[in-house]
């Protein structure tokens, strides 16, 4: 879960955002009791959010930096952002027809929804690194992998909620080897023609302009908002 800090704590962080070090009577810019004021000192010091240097000052740590620098300065509110992630598409010819690896989601949200295998980008992680780990933990497979598109979707209720707001980076995989999970906790995976998937309830709304990018001959990025039957 994404860190929460008291509005108090979140003012001490403010200051530090602007200053290199600060007296401790420096960071109490609401005239708190001490008592009061030293119990959020010390929570942010157990936090790992600041520090106290070799001459009592008080600084961020590098944790604190990041963490601080995601403020909205003026509401002092930590800004939402979009979530990052791969999408995985694994294609291979069947009979002179092309054959994509579809992905059953069973886990919310969306549960019961069909797509392709996708997964989230873990904090420092590469990209090759990312679609690589997720195509093997949720497949069983690997393969020759392609960066092929950038994709903003983002998903509103049917009563105009925003639900989601992510970035994916589109890979095409060709060549896949090992063995086909055909189920896991979470999924299931089956490779069908683009006739069969066509076929499909419930398929996620940017199934056919992922497609289209597996299809082109150059990296391509798009933008789209979708309003999502269920979620």
């Amino acid at each position: 879960m994404e860190l929460e800090v008291h509005p108090i704590q979140a003012d001490i962080l403010l200051v530090l955002l602007f200053k290199p070090v600060a007296r401790f009577v420096d960071l109490n810019t609401t005239g708190m009791s001490t008592d009061h004021f030293t119990f959020h000192v010390k929570r942010l010091v157990k936090l790992g959010l600041i520090c106290k240097d070799k001459k009592n000052n008080y600084l961020l740590t590098p944790r604190g930096k990041e963490f601080a620098n995601r403020f909205d300065t003026d509401s002092v509110i930590v800004e939402r952002q979009a979530k990052l992630g791969v999408v995985v598409i694994c294609v291979k010819e069947v009979r002179d027809t092309l054959h994509m690896l579809v992905q059953k989601r069973l886990k919310q949200p969306y549960f019961g929804y069909y797509g392709f295998v996708t997964g989230k980008i873990r904090w420092g992680e590469e990209l090759l690194v990312a679609a690589s780990r997720e195509l093997k933990e949720e497949t069983g497979l690997s393969g020759d992998l392609e960066l092929v598109g950038i994709e903003h979707k983002i998903d509103y209720s049917k009563d105009e909620r925003l639900l989601e707001d992510k970035f994916f980076y589109i890979f095409r995989a060709e060549d896949t080897k090992g063995k086909l999970i055909k189920e896991f906790v979470g999924g299931e995976n089956k490779w069908l023609s683009e006739k069969d998937i066509r076929k499909l309830p419930n398929l996620f709304d940017d199934m056919w302009e992922l497609i289209g990018v597996i299809k082109g001959k150059k990296l391509v990025f798009f933008e789209k908002k979708f309003k999502v039957k269920s979620y």
